[in-house]
């Protein structure tokens, strides 16, 4: 569904951030990104979503790019940053009612979906509430309401956990399965390696704007020759060879 094949950028033409970097994520499939900090996840999330123009390589969804059909490209995404992005003049209800508008969404399944996932972050009584009186936990859940709204063909979420209470973390946890079972393909950047290993399918492990490790965790074991070996362990081997 998502490929991203030979993608090299970042932020100056002169000075690439990630390079020659390949990855998949198919329909119904959950990919973990992992890497250190400055490693290139969150520089390849945004050139996914077309926010950065790649030096070289080619992101396709569905065999769509940016440039041969940007709208149908960009209506398939929803995502979830890191840093919660929020209009302060508007509620939570507006939030969700202008991202609703946006994608078209009908206003049934706008009502279904809404109700529902208001009910499962806590979050029917900050309705008519602005961000400004929200906690990070709660900006946060505003912005996977949002995501989780539109049920698309590929979800993006990085590092959705920051802040977010335990109850929260098990409700996200369940719908990122759910969604995965109804064919959305997501990609999760995520420094909780436990809890990655537990949920994802494969996995992309950066390091130093090049792909490392790439696989399932089998693959990965055999490309390290470290049969048995941890997420976190092959994390910890990549880490001192690229140090070294």
């Amino acid at each position: 569904m998502l490929e991203v094949t030979g993608l090299t950028g970042g932020y100056k033409a002169d000075v690439p951030v990630i390079k020659d970097v390949e990855l998949t994520v198919q329909a119904g499939e959950l990919v973990g990104m992992v890497g250190m900090n400055g490693a290139g996840k969150s520089t390849v999330i945004k050139h996914v979503l077309g926010l950065i123009e790649p030096l070289a390589g080619t992101v396709s969804l569905h065999g769509e790019t940016l440039a041969s059909n940007r709208a149908l490209f960009r209506s398939q995404i929803a995502y979830v940053p890191e840093t919660p992005k929020l209009y302060p003049e508007l509620t939570l209800r507006e939030h969700l009612q202008l991202t609703a508008m946006a994608y078209g969404l009908d206003e049934a399944v706008y009502e279904e979906r809404s109700e529902r996932l208001l009910q499962i972050f806590r979050m029917k009584d900050h309705l008519d509430a602005f961000p400004g009186t929200f906690s990070k936990g709660m900006q946060q859940k505003v912005m996977i309401l949002c995501a989780f709204l539109l049920q698309p063909a590929l979800l993006i979420v990085d590092e959705p956990f920051v802040g977010l209470d335990p109850l929260a973390i098990h409700a996200l946890l369940e719908l990122l399965e759910e969604m995965k079972a109804q064919g959305t393909g997501i990609l999760l950047s995520t420094h909780i390696l436990g809890m990655a290993e537990k949920y994802c399918d494969r996995f992309v492990m950066m390091s130093r704007g090049v792909v490392a490790l790439y696989g399932t965790m089998d693959e990965m074991r055999a490309q390290s020759a470290m049969p048995g070996a941890t997420l976190d362990e092959l994390f910890v081997r990549v880490v001192k060879e690229s140090s070294q």
